[in-house]
């Protein structure tokens, strides 16, 4: 490193990250196919995955290698994610982090509250998506349960997509929103100054 160049700290490692972009892949996958699958209007998505045929039978193999590589996530972070009481009250000063006045919040850990809920509604998400696809998964499973439970398992399965495809949103206009954030997802490092600014308790902490 350069002496010019600013100290960085490592945030994710090589291996997180891959798991990472494994799971957005296959949400992306899914995402597309599953809306050509919903109404006629975006049938012109079925070429993501070669056709009609294809993609109805890979969208749910490719739905048990996301919800897997989602899990390991899980595993890796689950106790980074859990709420505590600075968590509260940076929820409660919302105004100073809509006006990004980070001066003003409680100091973070590794994760804000914002993004430790979101955390929580994807694996409510993932694993509904999980339970509701296996009911409506016609090739293997769906004729061991009555058409009443299929048909509500279509519609959970549809509202709770939606839900993720709109979590996912959020979670990318945040890492747009917070400069780095996107980097740090590529190169898995990011600036003294970066980690001091946005999360100052997970930064003394790494420094130590």
């Amino acid at each position: 490193m350069k002496d010019d160049e600013p100290k960085r700290i490592l945030r994710y490692t090589e291996s997180e990250r891959i798991n990472h972009w494994i799971t957005a892949l296959c949400f992306i996958l899914l995402a597309l196919s599953g809306l050509a699958m919903f109404h006629p209007a975006m049938s012109w998505l079925y070429g993501v995955l070669g056709g009609g045929q294809w993609t109805r039978i890979l969208h749910p193999f490719i739905g048990v290698v996301m919800f897997i590589s989602f899990l390991i996530l899980v595993a890796r972070f689950w106790h980074h994610n859990i709420l505590d009481a600075s968590d509260r009250q940076w929820l409660k000063q919302y105004r100073d982090v809509l006006a990004n006045r980070e001066d003003k919040l409680p100091e973070i850990g590794r994760y804000n509250a914002g993004q430790k809920l979101l955390f929580f509604v994807m694996v409510a998400c993932l694993v509904l998506l999980l339970l509701s696809g296996i009911v409506i998964w016609r090739a293997y499973f769906s004729d061991y349960f009555p058409i009443g439970i299929v048909r509500i398992g279509a519609v959970v399965h549809a509202v709770t997509a939606f839900v993720l495809i709109v979590g996912i949103i959020v979670h990318i206009y945040a890492a747009i929103w917070v400069k780095g954030s996107i980097g740090a997802m590529m190169r898995g490092t990011v600036t003294w100054g970066w980690a001091r600014k946005h999360h100052r308790r997970w930064f003394r902490e790494s420094i130590k």
